[in-house]
């Protein structure tokens, strides 16, 4: 003989008129980030684990965008598709006014501008206050050959919404159609001329800190850099965050290649530092990224 006893729902017990509020699981790219030290560098947030941060953001909107539970990706042989970042802007950037224990909520958002291209917005807000903004656009690309880097080609996907007819997000793609191609008179104050100022820099990127799970270099290691580069060659100051910085990313290299940073021009403005920095494999000379840069102290 047994006996089988059942107890009475939570929502039975409660008083007639009352009943028990509905719980939804939460959107994780929507919780505040609570920072702390794997989120700051000397005096504010860290730009490094930030572009991380968002880069990964982006991953995961596009897997949302095509109904997908994770962004594992593949063309219809199987092959692997990875979304490599062409350009990305920061704007408006206060990274110097992030402490310890602030609340950091990124508002983020998709958007396809082309049959290859899409483009993320991240709004940052400290406490509820707008701190600056990040555009990115990557392109679905493959390797031509298992293992390589260097050698890539673009890649359509099913199962997105079509482009938008008037893609809002379209900014960041054409400035990095304009940079590639050499088609502007001046960026960031610089003017398109030959020459350089002289100063550059040599890395040798390490696999363990440098390339990311896909074994590319990841595009937050060319910012690193170039930050590298302003640290050691430039003379400049510590305690400097930066306002405003456009990646336009060219190619990639292969474990053991070694990059040249060339600071290709450079001012003062005020408290300020202006910089442009050109990205070469240093092998072969070829371009790996143009990257723009204002910086300044930290608020006081």
């Amino acid at each position: 003989m047994s006996l089988a006893f059942r107890l009475p729902s939570a929502a039975s017990l409660l008083p007639a008129g009352l009943s028990l509020p509905t719980f939804r699981a939460s959107d994780p790219l929507a919780e505040p980030i609570r920072l702390g030290m794997p989120h700051l560098a000397y005096g504010g947030l860290s730009e490094t684990w930030l572009l991380k941060e968002l880069g990964h953001r982006h991953w995961l909107l596009l897997a949302r965008g095509a109904g997908r539970e994770v962004p594992d990706f593949r063309d219809a042989d199987g092959a692997t598709v990875y979304a490599a970042f062409i350009a990305v802007q920061v704007t408006d950037a206060a990274l110097g006014a992030f402490r310890e224990h602030d609340s950091l909520v990124l508002r983020s958002r998709l958007e396809r501008i082309s049959r290859t291209q899409f483009a993320s917005r991240h709004e940052l807000l400290r406490d509820g206050t707008p701190m600056g903004h990040v555009e990115m656009t990557s392109v679905f690309v493959k390797r031509k050959e298992k293992g390589k880097n260097r050698a890539l080609a673009r890649v359509g996907l099913p199962g997105f919404s079509a482009p938008a007819a008037k893609p809002g997000l379209a900014g960041t793609a054409a400035l990095a159609a304009t940079i590639r191609a050499g088609r502007f008179a001046q960026h960031f104050g610089f003017a398109n001329a030959d020459g350089e100022s002289g100063t550059a820099l040599t890395v040798r990127p390490c696999p363990s800190q440098d390339f990311n799970g896909a074994d590319f270099l990841y595009f937050a290691s060319f910012q690193a850099f170039v930050d590298r580069a302003e640290w050691e060659a430039m003379d400049a100051p510590a305690g400097l965050f930066t306002v405003a910085r456009d990646m336009v990313f060219h190619s990639n290299v292969e474990i053991g290649d070694a990059v040249r940073i060339t600071v290709k021009a450079q001012r003062a403005e005020g408290d300020q530092l202006l910089h442009w920095c050109v990205l070469t494999r240093a092998a072969d000379g070829a371009r790996l990224a143009d990257i723009f840069t204002r910086r300044a102290p930290a608020p006081c």
